[in-house]
């Protein structure tokens, strides 16, 4: 089983105003095609660990490997471009530009990398939203389309350079019971039939106990 993430004795310490240590020697691994979610109190350190595992945050002791590469270390721009090639995100919010099409959403993270024509990407990005049954919606402006069309576009955005791993904040935190589900089955199905890695923080025990594994934090750490 090839290992997509790992994290080993991740510590982290807040400075001001007082030192404080909030994450403690975290170590695990997510494999490719495995659907893990973390839980845990507010506070337990669940958000600012997504933090450190999706690159944003470099302060940190201990290391990260990404693909069996080290990425604790690299450069701001190396990290800028693995995060944009190789992790998805999706968050409790879209963060949809609301002026734009749904299509031109979507397409953004990879008129970034630069990897591919606009033609492709346009061709792509279409794709995604076949996946997620909403190609209907591509020409709307974002500000057009319902809450849980959002989050399903913020998904197919997350999707657009083939990621290795998605990575949720909670990512159904501000839709109902049907929506949430629904997320959960999109998710469940990338994970299934694409080999795609899933990383989730949430608060949602009913979505948590369908994912393959729960990684519980307490005060941070993980406590199983």
């Amino acid at each position: 089983m090839k290992t997509i993430l790992e994290a080993r004795n991740i510590n982290k310490y807040f400075r001001k105003p007082v030192l404080f240590h909030v994450l403690k020697d975290i170590n695990f691994k997510v494999n490719q095609g495995e659907f893990a979610s973390i839980m845990g109190k507010s506070g337990c350190g669940k958000s600012t660990l997504l933090y450190i595992l999706s690159t944003m945050d470099t302060g940190y002791e201990g290391d990260l490997y990404l693909n069996t590469e080290l990425i604790t270390g690299q450069e701001n721009e190396k990290l800028s471009y693995i995060r944009n090639k190789h992790i998805g995100f999706v968050f409790q919010f879209h963060y949809l530009l609301s002026e734009f099409s749904v299509l031109e959403n979507v397409m953004l993270p990879a008129k970034k990398l630069a990897e591919k024509s606009i033609e492709e990407i346009e061709y792509n990005a279409i794709e995604k939203l076949r996946i997620l049954n909403i190609e209907h919606i591509a020409k709307k402006r974002a500000s057009q389309i319902s809450g849980g069309e959002k989050q399903r576009v913020a998904i197919a955005r997350a999707l657009i350079n083939n990621p290795t791993i998605i990575m949720g904040d909670e990512p159904t935190g501000n839709l109902d019971s049907q929506n949430s589900d629904n997320v959960f089955n999109i998710f469940k199905q990338l994970s299934e039939e694409q080999g795609l890695s899933l990383l989730v923080v949430t608060h949602d025990q009913d979505f948590a106990d369908k994912t393959d594994r729960i990684i519980q934090m307490g005060d941070g750490r993980i406590i199983n």
